[in-house]
């Protein structure tokens, strides 16, 4: 039965817009409030932009010269854990809390869309900040191993959706003010014990096997010896990234509430 109405009398036209449209829509939104939030712009570039430039200036830790070298890649870590873990993590949970997943979940736009778009927005804030960070250490006379950078971005990407599978197990379970304390506290403990500040390499044997297993341990290693020697990084920090979001995302899919 044809409309009486000529076509374009009713504009917009009712129903879903397109997939992508609806992802880059949602991505860009994430993505802005994140960067608009005073707090996540402490945790995701304030933080490791003061620590990059007083590790570097500042013989703090025991490194070689010249120090930036060193520290760019830790930081590098630091800014992958701090934007997918810490701040998806408190996100989230804040989002579950003030019924934000609940009224989404109604609209039109997909379950996955939602995860897809937080991945996606996650990935922007980690390039804006490693090219914010990248600068500052340019400045500081960093000078990374071109031959190393291929590698880096692998383990930057794969760094960033295993930290953001963990930061949806934890944001996605538990309430929103014990995943703003514990969010936190694991941030502060992987950055002081978790291979970040002190490396892998640099610890007793039997602690750092255990260090380089942790996804903060691997991703610290694999970017210096990508960044710093130019060497390729061997199979571990690729197999723990991606066992470590492997088993959080299988978690997270049964644990995750929408309130």
């Amino acid at each position: 039965m044809s409309s009486p109405f000529p076509a374009g009398t009713f504009t917009p036209r009712p129903g879903s817009g397109r997939a992508g449209r609806m992802l880059l829509s949602h991505a860009r939104t994430e993505a802005a409030l994140t960067l608009r939030n005073g707090e996540q712009l402490l945790l995701t570039l304030l933080i490791p932009v003061a620590l990059l430039i007083g590790l570097s200036m500042l013989d703090v830790i025991a490194m070689p010269e010249p120090r930036v070298n060193s520290v760019t890649p830790r930081i590098f870590a630091l800014a992958v854990m701090s934007s997918a873990f810490t701040g998806q993590a408190i996100a989230l949970g804040f989002d579950r809390r003030y019924g934000v997943l609940k009224r989404m979940a109604a609209t039109a736009l997909p379950r996955w869309l939602l995860v897809a778009g937080r991945v996606v927005a996650g990935l922007v804030v980690v390039g804006v900040q490693l090219v914010v960070l990248g600068v500052v250490a340019a400045l500081l006379d960093w000078a990374p191993s071109g031959a190393g950078v291929v590698w880096a971005v692998a383990l930057v990407l794969l760094g960033t959706l295993s930290f953001g599978a963990l930061g949806v197990l934890l944001g996605g379970a538990l309430k929103a003010e014990i995943v703003l304390a514990l969010a936190n506290v694991i941030w502060f403990v992987l950055l002081l014990a978790g291979g970040i500040l002190l490396m892998p390499g640099s610890l007793p044997a039997g602690l750092a096997e255990i260090v380089s297993l942790l996804p903060s341990g691997a991703l610290t290693e694999g970017l210096h010896t990508a960044l710093t020697s130019g060497a390729t990084p061997g199979p571990q920090p690729f197999l723990v990234l991606a066992a470590w979001g492997a088993g959080a995302g299988i978690l997270a899919v049964g644990t995750t509430r929408m309130s």
